[in-house]
């Protein structure tokens, strides 16, 4: 698929077919992610990779209980480790740079899932003490992406027009 095409199909799905995902889709997901740039190349975050149910239940507890994201054939969680950037660029690194490198990568898994065709939708409302606990980690959760084929049809939201969201200085 053309990238700006897949931008502009790319939209927030909820509803899944419980169709599962091949290894080798998750696997080019993850290649793209791999590549996304980071503060100082260190790729400061972790990604989760969960496909068991039980697992999924307790996310979607943890989130509000957002229940589409137990339907989801599988969910992937990305973390900031904070300490692995702080260690290279102090309070900013800790504080910004790795939460920012979580989030880029978890961008473009939603752009690369979307490439194939895959639907995925940003979860940020969560309890982040219980995330950490279900997946067992001290790593900062920055956004849950629940992700399958999509079983709705698509639709694209209107957007803002570029003058209400760019200010040329």
């Amino acid at each position: 698929m053309e990238f700006k095409k897949t931008i502009e199909l790319r939209h927030s799905v909820r509803h899944f077919l419980k169709q599962p995902i091949k290894n080798e889709k998750i696997n080019s997901i993850l290649d793209v992610v791999n590549n996304c740039p980071s503060a100082g190349n260190l790729q400061s975050y972790k990604i989760y990779l969960i496909k068991k149910q039980d697992v999924k239940k307790e996310l979607a507890a943890a989130a509000l209980d957002q229940e589409f994201i137990a339907q989801a054939p599988i969910v992937m969680v990305f973390c900031a480790k904070q300490e692995e950037c702080a260690a290279k660029y102090g309070a900013r690194g800790k504080n910004l740079y790795s939460l920012q490198d979580a989030t880029i990568a978890a961008s473009y898994a939603q752009l690369a899932a979307a490439d194939l065709n895959i639907g995925t939708v940003w979860v940020g409302a969560f309890d982040s003490e219980k995330v950490k606990s279900v997946l067992r980690t001290s790593y900062l959760p920055v956004a849950i992406i629940p992700m399958g084929y999509y079983s709705e049809k698509s639709f694209l939201r209107e957007r803002k027009q570029k003058s209400q969201i760019v200010e040329e200085i």
